[in-house]
């Protein structure tokens, strides 16, 4: 648990002269989508904690209710936290799984209700203020953690176990579910659909494993279908058939919850090639459900930014020559790369629990390995920032270092990583008609010399077998992709860094920044439970520590202090070293993490990649200066669109909580 954040930046994340520059066929489009993303804010929510979504009824009615705040510190401090909720549609950080609650006491929540004339529930009030538990901390609930995926009886790993089974054996796709638990064996999976009816490839029920599952749709009835509304008004502003394509198959995904139909619509989002107004909607990213296999309701809007897309371009064109130099046999590699779309995209709109930097979707693997694949690296986050660089654990010539290169360094980090990361690699699998995708007669050479002997067999996905770990393991193997290439001085060139000096202090401040965040990432790590509560935190301590622990110099990388307090703590990283020292021993923790998931080799590969992330005894003795001297985490409010007449008018907000809240009153939840 952890206070609200005390005068975190509030940015406004604007797309607004990019947006006046679209045809208002595209404007109209953007628009409708828009209204579709906001629309499912609320599932959002549901799925981060079951308090969440009441606490931000409690939120936008207060403000509805009050003509005018008051001027008080107790008032501040409460809009902080409505700031900060709404930033993370949810009482838990996106950017960590922890929980927060304000600094205001109760009395305050009380008396803002009474001026807004708005009841306000006394037991939501102990739910907003709970602390000092396992609660606080999302994960299973058998484990004392709070998770809004589940219901009922306590879930437990085990019970996980099970319906993976399930799901796997009678081809049930898990993204738009969530698990009810009536008892030991039985259990009902809710089904996100707006009809009730039961689509027709889901069966009523079944009975295996010694559990039974009864399947039930209408979850999230009204968003669903206020979703589907939209989209089809979006639809008649399509730019070409596949976009109306993909919109049909959204369509009747939202309607009748059937999983299947989402897939089709990837198949041909991939297809839609450089829109200029970029979209992607459903439940995508699996990493806070606790088992790895549900995904959280996403959405996003932008206008594609032409002058930096051209960039990644380039780098597509030239990405078969790059993933060649990655350090592993070719056959574990695709043989032919699907070269996908890479655009640099202003956000317009982004609903979900936290923005991210760059995207690399679908998930599915059997569509990324024969359809492809899309790389959006959002312009307008990367670039964002705030007043002052406060660089912590950075000394001397480092911050003036940071302060000019870390933009820059960073978009060719995010490139890569989404690019060659997420988009390298090839799973050995067992493929439906019983074939195998590589030889299985005279199977390709593993770590100890030998023929690998594991694989995925037919039903296992990457998610299925690498379950909780995936997520993160799979942030590593990108981030690890990322600093092995960063290196590479012609790749430096696309990205216009085309002397020794800029593309010398590229690689050393991604180096430097890398290290950092695995610093940073302590605070995402919790000491009683010994678990990590972001997965790319637990991806950038794990390549910190293998610089500061396995690579063969031990002066390359220092953590170093002289107080006994650790107050003076600081980063010292041997520049000289990088291409040598650095590179040899990201390669080598690269070539494990990648043979490990292309061979689906769970044992040993969780079992790497868990000790290269486990925090020591060393190490943790930093966490709670680390937490002492951490920032307030970015809060970025969105414009909405508004139709006025024939015209599409973009609101944008003041910075600051209170144009934070306006914003969502304005979104019609």
């Amino acid at each position: 648990m952890s206070y609200a954040d005390k005068g975190a930046p509030i940015q406004m994340l604007s797309a607004k002269k990019y947006f006046e520059n679209l045809t208002s066929k595209e404007q109209h489009y953007a628009h409708f989508m828009s209204k579709a993303s906001h629309a499912g804010s609320r599932i959002t929510a549901r799925q981060v904690s079951p308090n969440s979504e009441k606490i931000l009824d409690t939120i936008l009615n207060i403000h509805k209710g009050l003509k005018e705040y008051p001027k008080d510190e107790e008032t501040t401090q409460y809009l902080e936290y409505a700031s900060q909720f709404l930033s993370n549609l949810g009482e838990f950080k996106s950017f960590g799984d922890v929980k927060f609650i304000p600094r205001c006491p109760e009395s305050t929540f009380v008396k803002l209700s009474q001026l807004a004339s708005v009841p306000v529930d006394s037991s939501l009030l102990k739910e907003i203020y709970h602390s000092g538990d396992g609660s606080t901390l999302l994960g299973f609930p058998s484990e004392g953690h709070t998770s809004g995926y589940y219901k009922g009886e306590k879930v437990s790993p085990e019970d996980l176990k099970l319906l993976k089974k399930v799901f796997a054996a009678f081809d049930v796709m898990p993204e738009n579910l969530s698990i009810e638990k009536l008892s030991h064996r039985l259990f009902v999976v809710h089904v996100a659909s707006g009809k009730l009816e039961h689509a027709k490839s889901y069966p009523d029920r079944i009975e295996e494993f010694g559990i039974e599952v009864l399947f039930q749709f209408g979850e999230h009835k009204d968003e669903m279908e206020k979703i589907a509304s939209y989209l089809t008004q979006a639809k008649k502003y399509a730019a070409n058939k596949n976009q109306e394509m993909m919109l049909e198959h959204y369509i009747n995904y939202f309607k009748t919850g059937d999983s299947k139909l989402h897939k089709e619509s990837q198949k041909v989002w991939v297809k839609d090639l450089s829109p200029q107004v970029e979209t992607n909607i459903g439940f995508i990213e699996t990493y806070r459900e606790p088992s790895g296999i549900i995904g959280e309701f996403e959405s996003f809007v932008a206008i594609q930014n032409k002058e930096r897309t051209a960039k990644f371009t380039e780098l597509v064109n030239k990405a078969p020559a790059y993933i060649q130099m990655l350090p592993w046999d070719p056959a574990f590699e695709k043989p032919k790369f699907q070269p996908p779309d890479f655009s640099s995209i202003e956000v317009l709109t982004f609903t979900g629990s936290g923005i991210p930097a760059g995207i690399n979707i679908p998930n599915y693997d059997d569509v990324r390995l024969n359809v492809g694949f899309k790389n959006v690296s959002l312009g307008n986050v990367l670039n964002s920032k705030t007043s002052a660089n406060n660089w912590t654990f950075i000394q001397g010539d480092d911050v003036e270092t940071m302060s000019k290169y870390q933009s820059d360094s960073f978009e060719v980090q995010v490139g890569i990583h989404e690019l060659l990361g997420h988009g390298s690699g090839k799973l050995l699998c067992e493929l439906e008609d019983g074939t195998f995708n590589f030889d299985k007669s005279s199977p390709p050479v593993g770590l100890d010399g030998k023929p690998v002997t594991t694989y995925y067999k037919k039903g296992e996905t990457w998610g299925s077998k690498f379950g909780a770990v995936a997520g993160a393991y799979e942030e590593c193997r990108a981030e690890a992709i990322a600093m092995y290439l960063i290196t590479n001085r012609k790749l430096l060139d696309i990205f216009g860094f085309t002397t020794k000096e800029d593309q010398d202090m590229i690689i050393y401040t991604g180096f430097l920044q890398m290290c950092r965040a695995g610093l940073l990432a302590l605070e995402y790590w919790d000491p009683t439970s010994k678990k990590w509560g972001q997965p790319h935190m637990q991806a950038r301590f794990s390549i910190m520590k293998t610089l500061l622990r396995y690579a063969d110099d031990k002066g390359f990388l220092k953590l170093a202090y002289t107080k006994d307090d650790y107050s003076d703590l600081h980063i010292e990283l041997d520049k000289s070293l990088i291409e040598t020292v650095g590179h040899a021993a990201i390669e080598d923790y690269l070539t494990h993490l990648h043979i490990y998931k292309a061979t689906a080799d769970v044992e040993n590969g969780v079992a790497f990649f868990q000790d290269r992330s486990q925090v020591d005894e060393e190490l943790s003795k930093f966490r709670d200066l680390v937490i002492a001297k951490k920032l307030p985490r970015k809060q970025f409010i969105q414009a909405n669109t508004v139709l006025s007449g024939d015209k599409v008018i973009v609101n944008e907000y003041e910075e600051s909580p209170l144009g934070m809240i306006q914003s969502f009153i304005e979104r019609e939840l």
